[in-house]
């Protein structure tokens, strides 16, 4: 099969969608891989390294869509590259369409067939594809928002881990999941008082376990999450459903109400976020202040560690695109259920329930396999 990566195009995003050890497996296995020229600049890896692997280097963008039946990519497409998708191509990327409906529908429009890194799953209902940037962004959400405490970053000037004689900052996590559990693994590493509030009293168990007395947890009520909030120094949001739009679980009046230089994290901005007051920004802009609170919304946050962030990227997606390459894309779906559950878009249709559900637009069953 012939295989795409572009170079991504979103702001500061210095991702790459394979490593040359990634291009080196699917050349051995007999396919032709097309890399865009400095696609991997931003993790240190240049063309020649590409070459080596057995890559081609192509100058732009446009010969790359045109030449390749996979494109293999890390952020959605932007409006310039889904022009440039073709009905029978394949995307395989991270969509997060569940909060962009102009993506949608111009993916929609292209006529591709559009496969979610986001929504593939396991048997045991986890997110193989999704996993290694939520530990990404569950770290840096401590790293960000103790920068974001700083007073000179609009914060209010408290040290997440305190000093002895002095309290630590009071660091509050929703969401108990991948990205919640990496986030407290940092936090309670660097002293701050930190409790995770999480629906599933099973899941606050094993964090206790895990965690001992240097974690509080506590069950997820509207009263529970208000007197939390107005009381920390820093509340990181790290709620998922998976495919969907994430739930509002910070209202407006919750934050008006918090400590002046609080500090906000949504790492659920890519599916619109679980604060009502987030709205997307970006690595070159990443905060604003509202109501007295910096808010931190990045869109890509593994972005700015982007070495690490493609070596853990390329170790889970491989195996996928490999599926893909060696037996289309219909029968690769049709042999795992769970790689299935990545379809999101086909020949101009929406097959992601949630995705339609939230987007108000049509939604049309698909069958790998059947059609």
């Amino acid at each position: 099969m012939r295989i795409g990566v572009p170079k991504e195009i979103k702001v500061h995003e210095y991702r790459v969608g394979l490593t040359p050890a990634g291009v080196r497996e699917l050349v051995a296995a007999g396919h032709q891989v097309s890399v865009e020229t400095n696609a991997g600049v931003g993790i240190g890896m240049g063309d020649h390294e590409y070459q080596a692997a057995g890559a081609r280097i192509l100058a732009t963008a446009k010969e790359v869509f045109d030449s390749a039946e996979l494109i293999v990519k890390v952020k959605e497409p932007q409006a310039s590259e889904c022009q440039m998708l073709r009905t029978g191509q394949v995307l395989f990327t991270y969509l997060h369409l569940a909060a962009d409906k102009a993506q949608t529908e111009a993916l929609m429009a292209s006529g591709a067939t559009a496969i979610a890194y986001e929504t593939v799953t396991w048997p045991d209902g986890s997110l193989p594809l999704l996993t290694p940037m939520s530990e990404v962004a569950g770290r840096m959400s401590v790293q960000v928002g103790a920068t974001s405490l700083q007073k000179a970053n609009g914060g209010f000037g408290v040290l997440l881990g305190g000093v002895p004689g002095v309290a630590p900052a009071k660091v509050v996590i929703l969401g108990g999941g991948v990205s919640g559990t990496h986030a407290a693994e940092m936090a309670t590493g660097m002293r701050a008082d930190v409790t995770v509030v999480d629906r599933s009293t099973k899941r606050l168990r094993e964090l206790s376990t895990q965690f001992g007395g240097s974690l509080k947890t506590v069950y997820s009520t509207a009263d529970a999450i208000e007197k939390l909030v107005l009381d920390a120094d820093l509340v990181i949001g790290a709620v998922l459903v998976a495919g969907a739009a994430a739930p509002k679980l910070v209202t407006h009046d919750m934050v008006k109400r918090m400590k002046p230089g609080a500090v906000l994290v949504d790492i659920a901005i890519d599916q619109g976020g679980c604060f009502e007051t987030s709205r997307p920004t970006t690595h070159a802009s990443p905060t604003y202040v509202l109501d007295g609170v910096v808010h931190y919304c990045v869109t890509n946050m593994p972005g700015a560690v982007p070495r690490t962030s493609t070596f853990a990227l390329t170790n889970a997606t491989l195996p996928y695109v490999r599926a893909i390459a060696d037996l289309g894309w219909e029968k690769a779906l049709a042999r795992d259920p769970g790689f299935a559950k990545g379809l999101n878009v086909h020949a101009g249709k929406l097959t992601f329930e949630a995705v339609a559900r939230d987007l108000g637009l049509p939604y049309s069953a698909y069958t790998v396999g059947r059609g």
